[in-house]
Formats: C-alpha cells, structure tokens, sequence
C-alpha cells in the first residue's frame, strides 16, 4: 500500500519538486550575480478598480476570454530559448528564424510566437509586424471621432474640484497610476471608456464619470496642488480635491427599440447571411425553411475546407433566385481576424448584388429562430436604419482586458499568435459584446468603403490584429462614427451560456488565449426559450441536431404549429461523415479503413464483391446514437448495384458485482474527441486508431453525501501490458456531469484489443475493451508496406507500478507470447493484413440490416428498397426537405 502511495505522491507532485528545485536555483544565481529580474512593463500600473462597476452584478451574456490573464501566459513559453546568462531577453538570429528580421525582437511573446511558428512566412509575417509596431508604423496613434460631441472639447479643463469619500464626483471608473500619472493619460483612458468626464487626485489616482461635477464643490485652482505621478509639471488634484477635465465626447446612450412602424410603412427586406462551417446539411435547410421568404435574401457562405456543404448547397441556387453561395471563400479560425475579414468581404458581395435589401443579419448553422420571420420584420420595419449589436454590459477596461484588446495578434497556420502589448488608438471609444449582429443597409454601404475614411480605416487596421474581432469592430465603429445615434443595444439572440463547462480553454491549440463558448440547448433548457416570448430576440442559439434534435422539434412546434401523428421520421437525423467527392477536410484514415473492413465482412455473408464507398453517415433516433450507414456499390449477381448498411459499435462493459462503486457506474466507455462543454464524445462510432487519443468516460449516478473515491484507470495493451494509468478523485458533487480519463499513451498505439480498468485499492469496478485498428489506408491510399510497418506495430511505454497491480495484468508467459503475434500481425500486407483488420473489425461492429438504393436493380429482390426503410439516407425527411418550399411555404 505504502508503495502505491509513494508512486502516487511521486506523480502528482513531480511537476511541483521541478518547479521548486528550479525556482531555487534561479534565486542562487541571481544572488550570485546580484543581478535584478527584467519585468515586461505594463500599460497600466496597478489593477484597475471600478467604484461603481456599473452593471457587474447583473452582466450580460457574451463570448468573453476567461477572467485570469495568468491562464493565457502559461500557455506561452516563458523565456525564449537562448537567452544570456544574465535573464536579458535575447533576439533570435537569422539562422533560428530562416532570414534576417528587419529589427531586434526581444518581447517574450514575439519571440515564443516566432519559436512556435513552423514556416518561414509565419515567422516572416510576425516579425514584419513586430518590427514594424516597434518603430511606431503600424497603429495610428490618434483616430478622428465623427460622433457628434456637442458642447464637449476634448482636453478641456473645468477645473479644481473637492471630492467626498462617500459621494464621490465621478463615479464610472477608478484606476490608480502609481508611478505614471497625468491628466493626458487619465483623459486618455476615460475617453476610451466611453466617459465624458475624467479627473485626477492625489498625484497617482485617475477617476472617470458621466455626470459634469456640481458647481458648488468648485474649489480655486491652487487648491489641487499636487504633483503627477507621471509628469511632475502638472497637477493632479490633491488629498480629495480633482482636477476635472472633458474628454472630447458626449455620454453615450444606447437608442431604445421602437414597437410600433409607421402607418402604411413598406416592410422591410432582409438578407439572411449565414456563415457555415461543418456538414449539418439537413439542418442548414431546416433552418432555411423556418426562415424562407421570396421577399428576403440568403447568402451563404461556407468554410473552405468544407467542400461537402459547398457543394450540397450549391445545389439551391438552380431552384431559389434568392439564395446565393459566396464563390470567394475564407477558412476561418475561433477568434481569427479572418472572421471579421469573411463578413466584410460578404458584406461587400451583398451591396453590390442587385438584391435590394434593408438589413443584414448574419447566422450560422447553430442558429435557429424563435419567432416566427413575420414578427420580425414588424419588428425591424419599425426600426428601419437603425443597428442592432449587444453590448458586453460590463466595465470596459475589464472587458478590453478580458477580450485582449490591449494585445496584436497574427493570424497563420491557422493559429491566432499574441506577439506584443499595445496601446489602443486616442480619440476613440472602445465597445463589444456579441458577434451576431443586425445591420441597416446604409451602414454595411460606410463598411465597405474604409479608403475613404481615416477611422474606419484605422480600425480596420487595429482589428485585423485582434482576438475576436467581430465581438468589437462594429460596435466600436458604430460608437464613434456618425452612425452612433442609430445603435441598438440589442442583436436580437438569446445564446446558452454555461460558463462552468463552457469556459475550459478548448482552444489553446489555435489561439494563444483563453476562450469561452456558449453551450447547446437541449430539452431541459426550454422553459428558457418560452422565456423569449415577449421579448424582442428573434433567434437562439446553439443548436446541434447531432447533439439533441428534441429542442428543434420543439421550437418548430411552437413557431408553426404541431406535426401530424404519421409525419415521416419525425424523431430521426441524419449527418454525413464521408463523401467520395470531398477533397476537404481529408479523409479519416481510420474510418476508411474500418468502412472497407465492414464491406467486406458485408459482402462475404451475401455473395457480392464490395467496390467503392461512396459516403458515411451517422444516424441518430429520439436522440439516441443508432450507428452509422455505410453507402458503397457492389458487383452482385453480374451487375454493379448501390447498397447501404448501418452498422452499430458494439460496446460492452463489464461491472464487479461485489462492489458498490460499480453500481453507481453507468455509461463506461473509451472513444475520442470528449467534449467537455456538452459532456459528450463526438466520435460516435467509436473510430480509432494508432494515433488516436482515447478517453475513457463514465457518470456516476445516487452518490451518498459526503463521500468521494480515490481510483486509479489502467491502459492494457493488446499484449497484456500496463501503458498508461491516471489517478481519478471522484466527489459527490460531480454525480451530474460526465468524469473522464485522457489517456497519456505513447503514439502510435499498438493496433488490437485494448483494455481499460478501473480500480481502488483492491479490486477492480469496471472494465471494458476498445479496438484499435491496424490501418490498411494511409493518406486515402492503399497503405504502403513500409509504412504500415510503423504504423501497425505500435509502441511500448515501460512504466513502474505497484506490485499488487500485478493481479490485474496477463502473466509474463502470456505478455511474451501476445508480443511475438504482434511483432508477426505488424508485417502483415495486403490480403493478410485485410484478415486480420476484419478479424478483430468483426468483434466490435455489428451489421444490422442492409438495402438497395435503387431497388429495382437488385434484380433478386434480395435486399429492401433504402427508401422504403426508417434507417437509410434516402428515407423520406421531410422536415429537412428545403425543396418543398418550391410547392408548398408552410407544411
């Protein structure tokens, strides 16, 4: 026991003892050398503070960056590589970058963004632009504000003030500037704020407010005699009394929506733009359907790695005059600059069209309404010309903060890097919120045209360089052109925030932040769709079909009406995984090879030879996984006919019936690709190979109060061999969400059956199998005889472990007799490693039911007619059926 307890101990806090012995080490030499740290200057000093903090309590909902900046620093390296013996930051040379930076790069984010950064043009890109914001080229340092200011005169000075510990002049923002504070600066930062006041005091402390000081605490000049922390010639109030300056803008206030449109007012027209990415083909069209006018417009444009969806949608504009596909396509990124340049541009298509429209409304897949498109329209009618957009509802230093607005990003390789601090433009107020917005024609005509206007221009070049930019750009736009009187506080969505499973920092792999999204709705979550009722939110989101299809039914229900008892497969969805004619994404190697595995076990129970697979689809029933559908052509009875089969993973799991742990268990299982904001695993089908990354998943249900478990899970290989274990400490508040285990195996795997424990101290609870596929393709090719030598003959990883876990494991003779099969099984090539591939295939897939497509080319009448079941592809759908908009508007 003792023993395990070392192993363990010695495992959790491994990464602490290095830290320690480092951190010790450091202190050594730096008292050696007697030597003081460089720190990265900050913008600001100190934490800034809000008095009022007007609104945190009852903030609105938004797609923030998580609180704690310190989460985002751990995910870059800290100290550049080669640096001097002194801690000095040092530049990388020409021979580390591939060519010859046109300045010294010594900023800590630069230069881990250049370390990280695998080609040449990435790093070329981030230098250019560091170098170019070292020299002050790249940001305008000042930008003109076209909201009118009225009697407002930036700078201004309205004097010496005293000020009330308890009733204090200005009340909006509170930031104190140890060591560089001045009335400049203060100015600065209440503007940006959105603040029409800014006052110094004390020397260091900077307040902002909305609200001009009372004349009667108007005090004589001389009274506000002390100097700027920051510029010892300029006063900066005194022991509460301020100095009181105009920032150069009015107070902001957002325009209420009207209700009512004016008698005889000609409704408006909308176009729908909708962003997509993904392969929801069937609900993509339901949402066209529950939107679809001939009097509005789609435009729609979708990633360009998703030729799937392209191409399907592409199909709609032979039949619908008012639904066009962009032909000029971005790939975009979560948080990427090239979402905010994909709107632009379609944004741009669309003023040019002939269409005439009043609004555009961008949505993507994952929308869904919730009214109905009559009432909205009523709605914007009312409200023609002006914009709607969702204010964050937060203070807004805490939210540039939050968002990263005070830092340049570059967008390559598909990854948004942070490489420096920034100082935002002067003369501008900054704002955000949601990225889904409802825009009025004439303000989509001043986006397009930034040559013309030294603002919009400026930031135009701030937000390509910004996390998330469409979260901000046309709110700030909006706020500081001449268009601010037409703003809306309001972007007509609800959205499913749960931030305790949405917020996990899921996108660390693409952006050098820490992200949050917003969760889907399900069934449970319908009272707060009702809830939109008598309100003025037109759509929610998001939806996944894949995920629960209920919720959408249910809207579908409420917005039009009940289906009928005999509607056709109601309850069922249908989602593409693979399309012989797709060339984006690749193909998963996997996949194929467990398709053709499957083709070929199909073909040898019925006497026809499998030829080509043509698409994989999953299959979902009341929102329950009902396996995947195969869809392939075959040479049968002299002729070459097209199938579909549906196959379902055959998993099982086996539970100790002595314990009482294993009773609460439900649901154990090892896939890929968990998703920890919806508590699921995306790889339905359980498709895994040698660099796969499994995870074991399991919920606990009837947890006793005050009760928790210390487990361990064990990795076997094929061969008998411990791999992998991760220690779990289960507590009874975690009886409501999904406890997963992710695996730390070396790659590649060792192909076979593999099998996952879960244990305590003296017994096993639960235990299940999982396969991993040898792969016979390789890059969507026959795989080559090298490399499915690599591939197919895994990797050991010797690990200690307690000797009492030796009852869990094969013996020593069975482990060698395994590796000598495997070390065979690894060499195996065409029809002999198809044997073995089927072979174990076979063990996990069960085929459940087979049709023809066409049906009356199986001349036999062997197999049924695919339309004619409840399973296949080509079943009747009708609710997803877009087309039926051309014969009938409503069902």
């Amino acid at each position: 026991m003792s023993e395990i307890l070392a192993i363990r101990l010695l495992r959790r806090y491994k990464p602490f003892f290095l830290v320690g012995f480092l951190i010790l080490c450091i202190q050594i030499f730096l008292a050696y050398k007697s030597l003081r740290i460089p720190q990265l200057a900050r913008q600001h000093d100190g934490k800034s503070k809000s008095l009022m903090d007007i609104g945190s309590k009852n903030s609105r909902n938004y797609n923030s960056v998580a609180d704690d900046e310190d989460a985002n620093n751990s995910n870059l390296n800290a100290v550049a590589r080669g640096r001097q013996k002194s801690g000095a930051p040092v530049a990388l040379d020409a021979n580390a970058l591939g060519f010859q930076a046109s300045c010294e790069i010594t900023d800590n984010q630069a230069v881990s963004a250049l370390q990280r950064a695998k080609t040449k043009d990435c790093r070329r890109r981030i230098a250019d632009i560091r170098c170019s914001i070292q020299r002050g080229e790249f940001y305008a340092s000042r930008l003109p504000n076209y909201c009118p200011a009225g009697n407002h005169v930036a700078g201004r000075s309205l004097g010496c003030y005293k000020d009330e510990k308890e009733f204090r002049l200005l009340t909006g923002y509170y930031i104190n500037f140890k060591t560089n504070n001045s009335p400049r600066k203060c100015i600065y930062l209440c503007l940006q704020s959105g603040f029409p006041y800014a006052g110094v005091q004390h020397g260091t402390e900077c307040f902002c407010g909305n609200d001009e000081p009372k004349s009667s605490a108007k005090l004589p000049d001389p009274s506000c005699n002390m100097k700027c922390s920051g510029d010892s010639k300029e006063s900066c109030g005194g022991y509460f009394t301020m100095n009181v300056f105009e920032t150069g803008i009015a107070r902001f206030r957002p325009q209420p929506a009207e209700t009512v449109a004016p008698m005889g007012a000609e409704p408006v027209r909308v176009a729908f733009l909708l962003t997509l990415n993904g392969r929801a083909l069937r609900q993509v069209h339901r949402l066209i359907k529950a939107l679809y006018s001939p009097n509005h417009f789609f435009y729609i444009h979708v990633d360009s790695r998703q030729d799937y969806l392209y191409r399907e949608l592409l199909n709609l504009e032979a039949s619908f005059p008012n639904i066009r596909l962009a032909r000029r396509r971005f790939s975009t990124i979560w948080g990427g600059a090239s979402l905010l340049t994909m709107l632009l541009q379609c944004m741009r298509d669309l003023f040019a069209s002939d269409w005439q429209w009043d609004f555009v409304i961008n949505l993507s897949e994952s929308d869904f309404p919730v009214k109905t498109t009559e009432r909205l329209i009523k709605f914007l009618t009312a409200n023609r010309g002006r914009n709607f957009v969702k204010c964050h509802g937060k203070e807004t230093q805490r939210f540039i903060q939050k968002q990263g607005l005070d830092k340049t990003f570059v967008e390559c390789e598909n990854h948004m890097w942070r490489i420096s601090d920034r100082e935002l433009p002067d003369g501008i107020q900054f704002d955000g919120g949601s990225d889904w917005v409802g825009l009025s024609r004439n303000f989509v005509e001043y986006l397009t045209k930034p040559d013309q206007d030294e603002m919009l221009a400026g930031l135009l070049k701030v937000y390509q360089h910004t996390l998330l930019p469409a979260e901000s750009f046309f709110h700030t736009v909006l706020r500081n052109s001449k268009f601010c009187g037409t703003y809306v506080d309001n972007n007509l969505h609800i959205t499913n925030w749960n931030r305790r499973l949405g917020c996990k920092c899921q996108y660390k792999h693409i952006v050098d932040w820490c992200g949050c999204s917003p969760n889907d709705f399900k069934s449970e979550d319908w009272s707060r769709i009702m809830g939109t009722e008598h309100k003025y939110l037109f759509f929610a989101r998001k939806f996944e079909a894949i995920i629960n299809q209920a919720i959408i039914l249910q809207i579908e229900e409420w917005l039009f009406g009940p289906y009928t008892s005999d509607y056709a497969n109601l309850n069922a969805y249908w989602q593409n995984v693979y399309h012989h004619q797709d060339r984006s994404p690749p193909p998963d190697d996997v996949a194929l090879t467990i398709s053709n595995s499957l083709m070929r076990l199909i073909g040898n129970s019925n006497n026809f030879e499998p030829l080509d697979l043509k698409e994989i689809t999953n299959f979902k029933l009341n929102d329950e996984y009902e396996g995947f559908i195969l869809r392939y052509t075959a040479f049968y009875e002299n002729t070459t006919i097209e199938l579909e089969t549906r196959i379902r993973p055959n998993h099982t799991w086996q539970a100790s019936r002595s314990s009482a742990i294993s009773k609460r268990i439900i649901n154990f299982e090892v896939s890929t690709d968990f998703d920890q904001k919806e508590q699921i695993t995306r790889n339905f089908p359980k498709f895994m190979g040698p660099t796969s990354e499994p995870v074991l998943t399991f919920r606990f249900t009837g947890l006793q109060q005050n009760h928790s478990y210390n487990l361990s899970v064990l990795w076997v290989d094929p061969n008998g061999q411990l791999q992998d274990f991760n220690e779990l400490h289960i507590e009874d508040s975690q009886s409501e969400t999904i406890n997963f285990s992710k695996s730390n195996l070396k790659r590649p795997l060792t192909p076979g059956m593999w099998t996952v424990k879960l244990i305590s101290k003296t017994q096993i609870h639960a235990q299940t199998k999982f396969l991993v596929t040898p792969l016979s393709v390789d890059g969507n090719k026959p795989i080559r005889r090298n490399r499915a030598k690599v591939l197919n003959a895994g990797s050991r990883n010797d690990i200690s472990y307690p000797k009492s876990w030796r009852q869990y494991l094969l013996s020593d003779k069975d482990t060698e007799r395994l590796k000598e099969l495997a070390s065979s099984n690894s060499k195996k090539y065409d029809e002999s490693l198809f044997e073995w591939i089927d072979s174990l295939v076979s063990k996990f897939f069960l085929i459940r039911g087979t049709c023809s497509i066409h049906g009356l080319d199986d001349r036999s009448n062997r197999f049924a007619n695919c339309r004619d079941t409840y399973w296949s592809s080509l079943a009747p759908d009708p609710k997803s059926d877009v087309y039926s908009l051309l014969s009938v508007r409503r069902r």
